[in-house]
């Protein structure tokens, strides 16, 4: 750096720096200590005159500067007069104008020098041949003299030059919405105008000059506008007629001879500021109504609080109640309320009553099953009692255990008790002791398997000790626990022997079946009523179901059952007949009543010929609607007993009906049915559940479940042909009821379970 007089002055202590973000900061090459602010030493005149006074300037976000007091902690936009007069101190002195340069062919320009900062090197290395104070001519013969710039002022600092021009801005009242060219016209012969070299500077510190006046501008629009609001408002406000429902239109009349009012002539901005003091007046009424709503629904929950309320009450008792309150009533507070508002605190309360309910329930529920168990355990230990007493074990009944706790408290704290009863109790505890018995079983199941030892109904409990006793396995078991398992294989043994009595049985009533079958099926001789056994057993001695059977009884057997049953067929047959005597009898009694009652004018008057056509003009009868329904009656009901299974119409029950039986009958027919339906099953499993073949070839009829079935059809067909009699003439002779010949049937035997066909 060089001094004013150019002499180098001599190295500072302190030297400028920049950390690795570029920020600068100044370091003392002797101390070896670093700070961010700029020493005294490296400051220029103006630099140190600023920085004696409190006021500082700053750039705020938008570019724009303002200034802020140390001390008072005071900021402002404007720049304030101490700042002003630390400016002008610092501003320089007007120095004598140079002496031309003097221009030397193949010489240099000789300039004074004057101390400069590193800013002011830069400006004035921008600066173009314009700004050179004179110029000599190449041949050194003739020189210019001193232009018109000699009158320009000197700055030390590119940024007093640009507060120079700005001021020469602000003092010629240059407007921001102006052009470059308007201002250069109004500015250009000012000397300040000079200040700044370079014509780019210029008109960048002319653009930064527009920014900052539309910047105050906005600010000083902002302020008069927000002092306006606040005016606004405060005259607003004294018209308490204005509500936060009040329309503009309406407002206006009434406050346009404000002063206030008169202050702007902008209607727009006056009708903003109403908009927004009515948004203002509309929050106030909302915070106010949402304040007087929550009071009321806090005071409405004590009146349902002191309602005593049940929890199942329904909105429609509970709305009257409420409506008919006196408090609810007397405040005006509750109108504001909506019956959608008084339904919720409603609904709130009977939830809150619902929950303490529940609760008092569920306290009470664990109360008693808390009382339940506690009976459970007691009656358990009373178990355990018992069987430390040897009187509950394996086996024992609830008979035997039942006398001695049926006094105790703890047995009857348990009666009537929910879940597991007392019976439940004593199963389980005797299913624990099976458990425990069934591996000592297993034991004894082994011993008697390796002693190759079998028990019998006769064997006696001695017999069963003495074989248990030579095994060490079964030597020490307590002979009670020996006892009981003797007896469950006693009872086992007998049991298996009444089942092979059973299939030995019905083995021979299968024999014995079979035979029958064969005889039943004989051809030569055919078997009738009136054959004896003597007589036909030289026929069926050869045949392999007769030598099955062990005795001539058993096989007496068969023929007895084969003979009995031709007997009950030839009886059913007479019984038939006896039955179609008796419908004729019936039908003819029929026709001769419907001749007397509708018929009979028909019959005594007229032509001969006309009798079976009848009368072409008969005479009224009463009655002839009256039979007709009838008649459709009965046929309807025969035809939906025949569709349906039911039974069959009066008459065709009398005729059907088969002979009454006595109790020992009908159940030796039920029997024989169902062994007779088991017997088929086994038979054929894989066959019709209602054919059996006995090996004839021929494919055996449907099951004849009743004797009377044949019955019921000849039945039908006398029904069939009583019909047709009652449409046809009278005089036709009823015609004799055809026998049909029926398919083979299955039909039930004797009492042994035997199997009848019926062909």
């Amino acid at each position: 750096m060089n001094g004013p007089n150019g002499v180098a002055a001599p190295p500072g202590l302190w030297s400028e720096a920049r950390n690795a973000e570029g920020r600068v900061y100044y370091y003392n090459t002797v101390t070896k200590a670093t700070q961010w602010t700029k020493p005294a030493e490296l400051m220029t005149p103006a630099e140190r005159a600023l920085a004696n006074q409190p006021w500082k300037e700053y750039t705020a976000e938008g570019g724009r500067k303002y200034w802020y007091n140390t001390e008072s902690k005071q900021s402002s936009w404007e720049m304030p007069e101490i700042y002003k007069n630390a400016l002008a101190q610092t501003a320089p002195t007007p120095k004598p104008p140079m002496p031309a340069p003097q221009f030397v062919a193949g010489g240099t320009t000789s300039f004074s020098s004057y101390p400069q900062q590193r800013d002011r090197e830069d400006y004035s290395e921008r600066a173009g041949p314009d700004r050179q104070i004179g110029y000599g001519d190449v041949n050194g013969v003739k020189a210019s003299g001193l232009s018109a710039q000699d009158n320009a002022p000197e700055y030390q600092t590119f940024e007093e030059a640009e507060a120079a021009f700005i001021k020469l801005l602000r003092r010629s009242n240059v407007q921001p919405d102006w052009t470059w060219e308007q201002t250069m016209r109004a500015t250009i012969k000012d000397p300040q105008y000079r200040a700044l070299k370079d014509p780019k500077d210029r008109k960048a510190a002319f653009e930064k000059y527009a920014v900052d006046v539309r910047i105050q501008e906005k600010d000083r629009a902002k302020e008069r506008l927000a002092k306006l609001r606040a005016d606004f408002g405060t005259m607003l406000r004294s018209h308490p007629e204005i509500k936060h429902y009040t329309r503009w239109k309406t407002a206006r009349p009434i406050i346009e001879g404000e002063t206030i009012f008169r202050s702007t002539n902008d209607d727009t901005e006056r009708r903003q500021l109403f908009e927004e003091y009515i948004i203002e007046l509309k929050k106030a009424n909302i915070e106010r109504v949402a304040v007087t709503r929550k009071s009321a629904m806090d005071e409405l929950v004590g009146i349902l609080r002191a309602l005593d309320l049940e929890p199942y009450t329904r909105w429609s008792e509970a709305q009257e109640v409420i409506e008919s309150n006196e408090t609810f009533k007397a405040d005006d507070k509750f109108k504001t309320l909506s019956k959608s508002d008084i339904l919720t605190a409603f609904e709130n309360h009977i939830k809150s009553l619902e929950r303490t309910f529940n609760d008092e329930r569920q306290r009470e529920k664990n109360s008693k099953q808390r009382r339940e168990r506690q009976c459970r355990d007691r009656y358990i230990d009373l178990l355990k009692e018992l069987k430390a007493a040897g009187k509950i074990k394996a086996g024992t009944k609830w008979m035997n255990v039942l006398p001695e706790v049926h006094e105790d408290h703890r047995y009857v704290a348990m009666l009537g008790q929910p879940g597991s009863t007392p019976l439940d109790l004593f199963w389980d505890m005797v299913e624990e002791e099976e458990r425990a018995l069934r591996i000592i079983r297993n034991d004894v199941y082994d011993v008697l398997e390796d002693k190759r030892y079998e028990m019998t109904p006769k064997t006696t409990f001695t017999e069963f000790m003495d074989v248990m006793s030579t095994d060490r396995r079964t030597i020490s078991i307590p002979s009670e626990t020996m006892e009981l398992i003797f007896n469950r294989l006693l009872e086992k043994v007998m049991r298996r022997n009444e089942d092979d009595k059973h299939a030995s049985e019905r083995q021979q009533r299968r024999l014995i079946d079979s035979l029958r079958s064969k005889i039943k099926h004989l051809d030569r001789p055919p078997v009738t009523s009136s054959t004896t056994w003597d007589s036909l057993r030289p026929h069926i001695s050869h045949f392999e179901e007769y030598q099955a059977l062990d005795n001539d009884d058993l096989r007496r057997q068969a023929f007895d059952k084969v003979l009995r049953r031709l007997k009950e067929k030839e009886d059913d047959v007479e019984n038939e007949r006896r039955s179609s005597k008796r419908d004729r009898s019936r039908n003819r009694d029929h026709r001769d009543r419907d001749l007397r009652n509708g018929h009979i004018s028909s019959h005594r008057h007229g032509h001969p010929s006309d009798r079976h056509r009848g009368s072409r003009t008969p005479e009224l009868d009463a009655y002839e609607a009256d039979r007709r329904k009838a008649m459709a009656d009965r046929e309807r009901n025969y035809h939906k007993s025949g569709a349906t299974g039911l039974s069959p119409r009066s008459s065709e029950r009398l005729s059907s009906r088969p002979p009454r039986l006595s109790h020992y009958d009908r159940e030796r027919r039920d029997r024989e049915e169902e062994r007779e339906r088991l017997y088929r099953t086994r038979a054929d499993p894989r066959g019709s559940r209602d054919e059996l073949d006995y090996g004839a070839g021929t494919g055996s009829g449907g099951r004849r479940r009743r004797d009377s079935d044949a019955e019921s059809g000849g039945s039908t067909r006398k029904r069939a042909r009583r019909e047709d009699g009652r449409r046809g003439t009278w005089k036709e002779k009823t015609p004799e009821p055809i026998p049909v010949k029926d398919e083979p049937a299955v039909h039930s035997g004797s009492e042994e379970g035997e199997m009848v066909e019926e062909e």
